[in-house]
């Protein structure tokens, strides 16, 4: 070691030994939340209670700048500690809604939004069934005491499943799904089940850590109020939850969902056509290219007859994607004319449209960005 390496040991020294005791505090923090769950859980508190967060990370923010430290960095590493405590929380017992448990049957529950509910509604205390193409029979014996069913498969079969359901469920039994689209199956299952009805879309995939801060999507049906437990329940796990036309959200769903997943397709097989592996253009990538490149590639990890039923999943969806292909046409034409200024005004008739969107948009993606080049760069 050099003389001027030596010069760092006992700095370096002090270092490890202050790292040492962060985590010390930091265990010490975790033990606190294991209280703070038990505190929870004993009086029906909710997992996530965003204006307590807020008003943690303000005050922490204020400490921080008092202390000499970049107050951003300070609410980062803060929330970062408090989604940690989340995760724990999300491991162990949840407050429960109801005075009694609640029987939810989920069809599909091998599934992997059933796997992941049925487990989370086992953990609140709530007795959660499971019903797949091995287990039909099943259903007929359980049938009478649950309090909800929910349909959660693909969306091509959801309505032939809903259909199967039709005349075999107690009036008092809430049947609701959870497929992306909510109005071609809200119409089936008022046609097929006389008791309560309500749509639901959890704005979320499988393979989450926890519900926390995750977005559930409500759809009422028929007589939606005797479903408000469940709501109150998804509430308590954490969730945020919105009330919904479901003519409106299917609206949205199209760009969302549809249009954006067939530009991933496009990009994705425009990539391969043209030979560039996402390896080679990572090399040469700027940081907002490479959260571009991510958010492309997540979607080819998955199933691709997933990514094809929310495509196709109705004439509507397909409809919106041939107009998108028709306006996508007129912009070609200025590639093709070389129309510099036709470009330029389309731009800036845009930039109008998104308004202050575009100074969010340009703050969020900055911090995502950064984050991802301090992490992976």
């Amino acid at each position: 070691m050099s003389d001027k390496q030596k010069a760092l040991e006992g700095s370096r020294k002090r270092i490890d030994e202050i790292d040492e005791q962060i985590l010390d505090l930091l265990s010490e923090r975790a033990e606190v939340v294991n209280a703070v769950i038990k505190t929870k859980v004993e009086n029906q508190l909710p997992v996530f209670v965003p204006k307590r967060e807020d008003e943690k990370s303000a005050s922490f923010k204020e400490m921080a700048q008092q202390k000499g430290i970049d107050p951003e960095w300070a609410e980062d590493f803060l929330r970062m500690i408090m989604t940690s405590s989340r995760d724990k929380q999300s491991q162990d017992k949840f407050p429960i809604a109801t005075a009694e448990p609640k029987h939810i049957l989920y069809i599909g529950g091998e599934g992997g939004m059933g796997k992941l509910y049925k487990k989370i509604t086992n953990q609140t205390g709530h007795k959660a069934y499971s019903i797949d193409k091995s287990n039909w029979y099943e259903l007929e014996e359980i049938a009478p005491k649950l309090d909800m069913v929910i349909v959660t498969v693909p969306i091509k079969i959801t309505e032939q499943v809903i259909e199967r359901l039709k005349g075999r469920l107690s009036e008092k039994t809430i049947l609701a799904d959870f497929t992306s689209n909510k109005s071609s199956p809200i119409e089936k299952m008022l046609e097929c089940h006389e008791g309560p009805v309500v749509g639901l879309h959890p704005m979320h995939g499988p393979d989450v850590q926890n519900l926390s801060k995750q977005l559930m999507v409500v759809c009422p049906g028929r007589n939606a109020e005797e479903a408000d437990w469940f709501v109150e329940q998804c509430e308590l796990w954490g969730m945020r939850v919105i009330k919904a036309d479901q003519n409106k959200h299917d609206h949205v769903m199209h760009m969302v969902q549809g249009l954006r997943h067939f530009v991933a397709l496009l990009h994705g097989s425009f990539m391969e056509e043209y030979d560039l592996r996402p390896s080679d253009m990572l090399e040469y990538s700027s940081p907002i290219y490479r959260a571009e490149m991510m958010m492309t590639g997540r979607i080819f990890a998955q199933s691709a007859e997933l990514y094809a039923d929310i495509v196709f999943a109705n004439e509507e969806r397909r409809d919106l994607l041939m107009k998108f292909f028709e306006h996508h046409q007129k912009l070609a034409e200025l590639v093709k004319q070389n129309d510099r200024e036709g470009f330029i005004r389309e731009f800036e008739g845009v930039t109008d449209f998104f308004g202050k969107f575009a100074t969010q948009a340009l703050n969020e993606s900055g911090y995502l960005i950064n984050r991802l080049a301090d992490r992976f760069a």
